[in-house]
């Protein structure tokens, strides 16, 4: 069964828990992106916030009845990297604003890969004309909004990104969906290269 969130539960506030700083020992931080969390109260709750919403995720890769433990397995590997990615945040010019998008995303990622809280709605867009080619959009009112994308056999999350109208959410591998009032334009990058004209199912 899967595990469910509550929004308050994601987004209660930061000084709720900054008091006992991050998940990780700050007398061992070595990198400039963890020296930053733990200087910054705020940075350091949202990594034990994280910390949950990570901890909620493994819960439901265990829960599977089939692949729970290459499930577990593969999300610890994506974790590790995460932390990766994450550290590289010294070659910013803002670290702490790096390290604060970073936790952002990573928290939508999961919470949209998982169903870790309830979607505050879902389109079905019918792409190319043909109602046969669709593509599906839940979204998550995660902090920095989220979404799960569905087309065909491939499922993939994304993040709100800036832009200068309409939403556009990027996902990886190039995949997005930049949605303008009832249409919207879908995009995927190699192997399967398309871009898809849609428009909201009634």
């Amino acid at each position: 069964m899967i595990r469910t969130l509550s929004l308050v539960s994601l987004c209660f506030p930061f000084a709720a828990v900054a008091q006992d700083g991050p998940t990780f020992d700050c007398a061992k931080a070595e990198h400039e992106a963890e020296i930053a969390i733990c200087e910054n109260a705020d940075l350091a709750a949202l990594d034990r916030r994280l910390a949950d919403v990570y901890g909620a995720a493994l819960d439901s890769a265990g829960a599977l009845d089939a692949g729970a433990e290459a499930a577990v397995a593969e999300l610890k590997t994506y974790q590790r990297g995460w932390i990766g990615g994450r550290d590289e945040c010294w070659q910013s010019d803002d670290v702490a604003g790096c390290v604060r998008d970073a936790y952002l995303r990573r928290e939508g990622e999961l919470v949209a890969t998982w169903m870790l809280a309830e979607p505050v709605g879902t389109d079905f867009w019918t792409c190319d004309g043909n109602p046969a080619n669709e593509v599906v959009a839940t979204y998550f009112d995660t902090e920095l909004p989220s979404v799960r994308i569905e087309r065909g056999d491939t499922v993939d999350v994304g993040t709100l990104t800036r832009t200068a109208s309409g939403s556009r959410y990027e996902a990886s591998f190039g995949r997005s969906i930049w949605i303008k009032g009832n249409e919207a334009l879908y995009t995927e990058a190699s192997p399967n290269e398309a871009e898809l004209s849609c428009v909201r199912a009634e």
